[in-house]
């Protein structure tokens, strides 16, 4: 049994959104699981659940770890953006969380790009 309370959870995640050429840039590190998975909603959706701006690269370069809360996160952020003719690209994941993208077939409706650089100009 580990002995990691859930208080000490956000301490080991951390978003860092930034507007890039009007595209909204999200560097995220850590792990992505249930107890962190509404920081990061929020980080890529506004509170009313409208997107802004529309496009969004999500960096997942930092990421070490991602469970299906991830990816239902990445699904919900892809249909709002894509309803608002936007677009949601992920960026840098690790290997082990881009297996877990293929496994899942969200790489077949989410591009996926090996750098937030090659995400922003694809």
């Amino acid at each position: 049994m580990s002995n990691i309370h859930k208080e000490d959870r956000p301490s080991r995640f951390s978003v860092k959104p930034a507007v890039v050429d009007g595209v909204l840039v999200v560097a995220v590190h850590g792990e992505i699981d249930h107890d962190v998975k509404d920081v990061l909603s929020e980080a890529l959706l506004a509170e009313d659940g409208t997107v802004s701006p529309p496009r969004i690269v999500a960096d997942l370069s930092g990421v070490t770890f991602m469970d299906s809360s991830g990816i239902n996160v990445f699904v919900t952020a892809h249909r709002r953006v894509s309803s608002a003719q936007g677009w949601l690209r992920i960026a840098g994941a690790q290997e082990a969380v881009v297996r877990l993208l293929q496994m899942v077939g969200i790489d077949e409706i989410i591009d996926c790009h090996p750098s937030v650089e090659q995400a922003l100009n694809a």
